[in-house]
C-alpha cells in the first residue's frame, strides 16, 4: 500500500496582512486632526473695544511691539527686554505683591510666541491679575 501524502493546511496570511494595512491607512486618512490652537483659549479683545478700567501707577505694563523693526520685541517700562530679564523683574514685582496687575498691550499683528512667552513668565511668577489690550 502506499503511503498518502498528508498535506499541511496552511493559512495564507499575506490578503489578512493587506486588508489591515488598507484598514489603518483608511482610519489614518478619514481620521480628524485637532488644531492645538483651537484649544488655546487666548482670545485678545477687538482693537475697537474701550478698556474696562483704567491703569493705574501700581500697574505693570508691558508693551510687545510690531514692525519691521520692533517684531516681537518686549518692552517692560518703555525699555526692550529679553525674556530672561523680563522673569527677573517680574519676579521682582512679585515679591513686593502678588496682586499687582499686569498689563500687556499688543496689535493685532504681534506675534503669538511673544504674547505666550510674557503669559508664561507672569504666570511662573505667580502674577495672576493680567489683562491683554490690543492697541
Amino acid at each position: 500500500m502506499a503511503r498518502k501524502q498528508q498535506e499541511n493546511p496552511a493559512l495564507d496570511m499575506t490578503p489578512m496582512i493587506d486588508v489591515v494595512f488598507e484598514l489603518i491607512i483608511f482610519f489614518v486618512v478619514s481620521i480628524k486632526q485637532e488644531d492645538i490652537f483651537s484649544k488655546l483659549n487666548a482670545n485678545r479683545p477687538a482693537p475697537n473695544s474701550a478698556p474696562s478700567q483704567a491703569t493705574d501707577d501700581t500697574s505693570v505694563t508691558i508693551e510687545i511691539g510690531k514692525g519691521r523693526t520692533l517684531n516681537g520685541v518686549i518692552l517692560y517700562n518703555k525699555r526692550e527686554v529679553k525674556v530672561v530679564e523680563l522673569n527677573k523683574n517680574l519676579s521682582e514685582v512679585a515679591r513686593t505683591s502678588k496682586k499687582t496687575p499686569v498689563v500687556i498691550k499688543c496689535t493685532e499683528d504681534s506675534p503669538h510666541k511673544a504674547l505666550i512667552d510674557v503669559l508664561d513668565v507672569c504666570y511662573r511668577n505667580g502674577l495672576y491679575s493680567v489683562s491683554i489690550f490690543t492697541l
